[in-house]
């Protein structure tokens, strides 16, 4: 099979493409990334406690077991 040689890209060109596709981006508005935020805070508290608690649970369990040796 013959390989298709690809065509070089000149950096002028390179950088008016990356303008062109970032120019298609929909942007999150202020209040969407706001929120967003927001949401990923509450999240990560309560898997910080749900963690917690398993570990804590664990621990004691282990520590338990340990004292039966």
């Amino acid at each position: 099979m013959a390989e298709e040689k690809k065509k070089k890209t000149s950096p002028a060109e390179f950088v008016n493409q990356v303008r062109t596709e970032t120019s298609k981006v929909t942007w999150p508005t202020r209040q969407e990334t706001i929120r967003t935020a927001i949401f990923v805070f509450i999240l990560v508290i309560v898997l910080s406690l749900f963690f917690l608690g398993v570990d804590s649970v664990f621990s004691g369990l282990v520590n338990w077991l340990l004292t039966l040796a």
